[in-house]
């Protein structure tokens, strides 16, 4: 049996499921979507909007299910969903891809740390971060003060799940490989900000969006 890991909560806990389409990662535009704000470089850190704060914020690694979870779960709970890739995205005018290509990844990360910032200070639904958000330091120090869903995933699942997918700059080559180097180093960060953890290795994306739900107590 797997049980969702949590900080100063009861634990969630059912049974996988096999045979049914994993809780794959998509990376496509979210429907009813706030719409972002330019960030600017640099940033200075505003005071949250009174009463406003994102529902659940969703983090994880590649293919752990993020981007499917949390529009499903935004349409569970009613609420908007967000997405701080596409707020780089929509904020730029560039592909998060060719961020990293013409500007590099460290220019990329302060541009998602101010999406971020801005999100969790504005945004009331559901937020999807992306996968790396939760390496800058002062992310994670603001997600301390927010409800965090972590989605866990194996590596040999989430290798399944991203499969040839060139459209993340960071598993080029090797994805498998890439992959494992990358949840290695960012699995304490996730587990830091982590106020439940879901295992979605054997789960669909509708079991997951059951488990959070549960852990939410909705």
């Amino acid at each position: 049996m797997r049980r969702a890991r949590r900080r100063h909560r009861r634990r969630g806990d059912g049974r996988a499921r096999r045979g049914r389409r994993p809780a794959g990662e998509v990376r496509r535009r979210l429907r009813r979507r706030d719409r972002p704000q330019r960030a600017h470089l640099p940033r200075e850190p505003e005071p949250p909007v009174t009463g406003t704060r994102p529902v659940v914020v969703v983090v994880g690694p590649p293919g752990a299910g993020k981007t499917t979870v949390a529009e499903l779960l935004a349409d569970r709970l009613g609420v908007r969903v967000r997405d701080t890739d596409q707020d780089v995205e929509a904020n730029e005018g560039e592909t998060v891809q060719d961020i990293f290509v013409s500007r590099g990844e460290p220019v990329f990360r302060e541009l998602e740390a101010a999406a971020v910032a801005e999100a969790l200070r504005t945004h009331d639904g559901v937020l999807a971060l992306g996968g790396g958000a939760v390496m800058d330091e002062g992310t994670r120090a603001q997600l301390a003060e927010h409800t965090v869903a972590h989605l866990d995933v194996g590596l040999a699942h989430a290798a399944a799940r991203v499969g040839m997918n060139s459209g993340r700059p960071l598993l080029m080559g090797n994805i498998r490989g890439q992959l494992k180097k990358l949840m290695d180093a960012r699995r304490p960060l996730y587990n830091e900000v982590a106020t439940f953890t879901i295992d979605t290795n054997d789960l669909t994306p509708d079991e997951v969006v059951d488990r959070v739900l549960k852990e939410l107590g909705r």
